[in-house]
């Protein structure tokens, strides 16, 4: 591409780009990456334990110009720092769910990674039960079926402990958990989200009206493609695994083929 090419382009891109109309408590909860005006669709991205919105900020533009997507910003971290952080999935599903309400002018598809897929999974639950809001599709990747969870109280041990199982895990930067004042900062958030993972125990395989896409890398060292499978228990309308090779945090290394794989969802469903 010359390099006249590419800036028409860019400026293309970001005529399309235009600011999309304010909605208070949404704009709190969530990052908007706003395409256009009127998009045709929505996907909305829910992170992991300690996770935040920047991780996912890569993907904001990553679809069609027809897709908004949202990333949630969850209390306690980053712009949201001195917001009280969420100590249960009901509290936070009901939170997330309630902001998403003014965004449901167009079909929302959901995508969560880890703890994000429980939410991911029960903001569907309360769109259908609540609201008669069927989503358009549900992702859910690195995250046992909500029948087969074994939770762990690691949240009631000591910093360490907890620094330890991020560490196994993978996603965050070694140098973050490494500075004493960095680590302060982080780990009110990570404790509140592993309270919140800690206290979701195995629930009913209530199923949900839409399909469910499954995603896990095939080293996962605390999620088997055996618990992917069981998400199939909830979703009558459809459901599908894609393996990818990598451990808990896949998506890192093959963040296109993941992509690829939604869009290719999200404009099948439209």
């Amino acid at each position: 591409m010359t390099a006249s090419a590419s800036a028409s382009a860019s400026a293309s891109a970001s005529a399309r780009r235009v600011a999309a109309p304010v909605r208070p408590d949404g704009d709190r909860w969530f990052r908007r990456y706003a395409v256009r005006a009127d998009p045709r669709r929505r996907l909305l991205i829910l992170p992991h334990a300690g996770g935040s919105a920047s991780f996912f900020h890569s993907w904001g533009l990553a679809f069609d110009e027809d897709t908004e997507v949202l990333v949630a910003r969850y209390p306690g971290r980053h712009d949201r720092l001195t917001d009280p952080c969420v100590h249960s999935m009901e509290e936070l599903a009901d939170r997330v769910t309630d902001a998403l309400l003014p965004f449901l002018d167009v079909p929302v598809s959901l995508f969560g990674h880890s703890m994000g897929a429980s939410v991911a999974y029960e903001v569907a639950l309360r769109l259908e039960s609540r609201y008669g809001v069927r989503p358009a599709a549900l992702h859910v990747s690195s995250r046992k079926a909500p029948h087969r969870l074994t939770p762990r109280a690691l949240y009631e041990e000591g910093d360490e402990a907890l620094i330890a199982e991020v560490r196994r895990l993978g996603g965050t930067d070694d140098s973050l958990l490494d500075d004493p004042d960095l680590r302060e900062i982080l780990l009110p958030a990570i404790r509140a989200d592993f309270t919140v993972v800690g206290t979701y125990g195995p629930r009913p395989a209530t199923p949900v009206g839409c399909p469910v896409h499954a995603h896990i890398g095939d080293q996962d060292p605390s999620t088997t493609i055996e618990d992917m499978t069981a998400w199939s228990d909830v979703a009558p309308a459809g459901f599908d695994l894609q393996t990818l090779p990598g451990g808990h945090f896949y998506l890192l290394e093959h963040r296109e083929a993941l992509i690829g794989s939604v869009s290719r969802h999200l404009t099948a469903t439209a």
